[in-house]
């Protein structure tokens, strides 16, 4: 039976809830596992990899967010 999985492609880390966060985290962390051949012994690695590149792009959008709404205050 097929393990069900968060999309990361598809699911929305703006709603901020932890659960998602760590979805994506794990989600993510599998991806790497599988692109390195499934070979095992890189837990950490993968899941410290992972939360790097999640965390980092939600704040970067996090980030955008309030430079557009500076720009958009600063043009009115």
């Amino acid at each position: 039976m097929p393990h069900r999985t968060a999309d990361v492609s598809t699911a929305n880390p703006e709603q901020g809830s932890l659960e998602l966060t760590e979805e994506l985290i794990r989600v993510r962390a599998y991806q790497f596992y599988e692109e390195r051949g499934c070979e095992d012994g890189h837990e950490l690695d993968d899941w410290l990899r992972a939360r790097a590149e999640i965390l980092g792009k939600i704040s970067s959008d996090s980030e955008a967010a309030h430079e557009v709404a500076a720009m958009s205050a600063a043009a009115a």
